[in-house]
């Protein structure tokens, strides 16, 4: 858990953002968004110990081109179930 508690204090040190989440028994998520990137980093804990096993980090650039709101229907049209 140190490693995860340690990353957090460096975000906060450096005034970056961030939410925390839950997504698996045994994995914190922390997002972090800056400006043109979003960040995903897992931090993968051992059950019985709560030791840090791995972390995953995931990162999504934008490419800086905006679209207007006809988009919206491109992305429902698309992304529906």
């Amino acid at each position: 858990m140190r490693k995860a508690i340690e990353f957090m204090n460096r975000l906060e040190e450096l005034r970056i953002a961030y939410r925390l989440h839950k997504s698996r028994d045994f994995s914190i998520t922390v997002y972090i968004a800056v400006p043109g990137e979003r960040w995903e980093v897992d931090f993968l804990f051992e059950e019985e110990s709560n030791e840090c096993t791995g972390v995953w980090v995931e990162r999504f650039k934008s490419s800086g081109h905006l679209m207007g709101e006809e988009e919206l229907e491109v992305l429902f049209r698309d992304f529906a179930d």
